[in-house]
């Protein structure tokens, strides 16, 4: 039987309803954060500092992180995971309650949801690939499913899901966001368990943290990869620092347009991770990647150039089709030819330089529009974005990624203790 006419396993079911769930949870969250902090002080740096706070754990403690999960057990890490951070929602929820909620509260609870996450998503990512044999067909579609629903659920229902349990009390969506990841731990628990990778031998953790990003830098095609979003993030959040600014004084848009702009852009982002696997077959997964780089660079030209919201509108969607596609298809192939004792310090690796350059792109982007005017950092970020593209479609050509998953393929089974490590060329680098 050939991997297109393969099934995903059952436990994928669980796992897509785990994270489908936490996802709507998560999307309320995001919504009820800024609105709960907002309702305690109108000082814009510290609305920052809760925001921001989501973010420090990545930038602190990802490569760490990944070495961690990489020596304890995935699905364990998750559902313990998501157990504490439904018990630690708890906490707002019952000072929300009690009228004792305060900033620095919620700062330090939006850090450990952070912190939470990190390991989540990282054991999710090392699982997944287990779960299916690795099997870049099967990891595609399951990447698909995962991102679609991900998307639908933080990205459309659940903002304003968070906006209206907000108006029945403060605690209420800090409840209903507990309630999803106690949810998603049960089913997570409830998952197969998987053979853990061999064991390596007993380093420092520093030392197997620093492996592991040594590993992402080392090979062309993983840092390739990994500079996509990287890069990405810099020229995207140049775009969000002054894209209500833009929407406001360029298009004549009011808040509720604004609205419906943002959904444009997550619809086109559902569609993208549809079809992601057809660009993958049809195109070959480096020149669909390529492709749908060169779509985002050129869609953020058509917004800043656009005369109407309906073109903007539509330039947005673009965007998200591109983004959507590219969100499957990379952490697809970096599942397939990752061994999979590695793949939680890949992983976050990969996740900390995306999350490290997102503030570049937001000073980038304030600092444009002060000094040029409000479109510029939107011409900036399309340069960006398609300057990438062309230094990164050697690295990540159907080539080199035919060739690493040639190198991948199990002999003595899918995770050999001799590590099948893809040089530049995709072949066994020496232990």
């Amino acid at each position: 039987m050939t991997s297109d006419a393969r099934k995903l396993p059952t436990g994928f079911g669980r796992l897509w309803t785990a994270q489908t769930v936490s996802s709507l949870g998560d999307g309320v969250s995001h919504a009820a954060m800024p609105l709960l902090a907002l309702t305690l002080t109108r000082d814009p740096m510290a609305l920052a500092v809760v925001t921001a706070a989501g973010t420090l754990p990545w930038l602190l403690f990802g490569v760490l992180g990944g070495a961690l999960v990489d020596r304890w057990d995935r699905r364990r890490t998750m559902w313990v995971a998501d157990a504490a951070r439904a018990v630690l929602l708890a906490i707002p929820a019952a000072a929300a309650a009690l009228d004792g909620l305060s900033v620095p509260l919620l700062a330090a609870v939006a850090f450990l949801l952070g912190l939470g996450g990190l390991f989540f998503d990282t054991a999710a990512t090392a699982y997944l690939p287990d779960l299916l044999g690795r099997d870049p067909v099967l990891l595609e579609r399951a990447n698909s499913r995962l991102r679609g629903a991900q998307t639908a659920m933080s990205g459309f229902a659940g903002p304003p899901a968070g906006s209206a349990l907000l108006a029945l009390g403060r605690a209420v969506p800090l409840l209903a966001d507990a309630v999803s990841f106690l949810f998603s731990a049960l089913l997570v628990r409830s998952l197969p368990a998987v053979p853990r990778p061999a064991p390596e031998a007993r380093e420092s953790l520093l030392r197997q943290a620093r492996a592991g990003a040594s590993y992402v830098f080392r090979n062309r095609l993983l840092l390739g990869l990994a500079l996509r979003p990287a890069v990405g993030n810099i020229a995207f959040l140049a775009v969000e620092t002054v894209l209500a600014l833009f929407a406001h004084d360029r298009l004549g848009i009011d808040t509720y347009g604004f609205g419906l702009l943002l959904t444009a852009e997550a619809a086109g982002g559902l569609l993208g991770a549809g079809i992601a696997s057809a660009l993958g077959r049809r195109l070959g997964t480096g020149t669909a990647l390529t492709c749908t780089a060169a779509v985002e660079g050129l869609a953020i030209v058509g917004l800043a150039s656009a005369p109407n919201p309906y073109v903007a509108g539509l330039a947005l969607a673009v965007c998200g089709a591109g983004m959507g596609a590219t969100m499957v298809l990379a952490p697809s192939l970096r599942q397939a030819i990752v061994p999979a004792h590695l793949m939680g310090r890949v992983a976050s690796t990969s996740r900390m330089l995306a999350m490290c350059a997102a503030p570049i792109g937001a000073f980038l982007g304030g600092w444009l529009a002060t000094a040029y005017g409000v479109r510029t950092p939107l011409y900036a970020a399309a340069a960006l974005l398609l300057t990438m593209t062309a230094l990164t479609a050697t690295m990540t050509n159907n080539r080199r990624i035919e060739a690493a998953l040639r190198a991948a393929a199990p002999t003595d089974g899918p995770d050999h203790p001799a590590s099948k490590q893809p040089t530049d060329e995709g072949t066994p680098a020496p232990s």
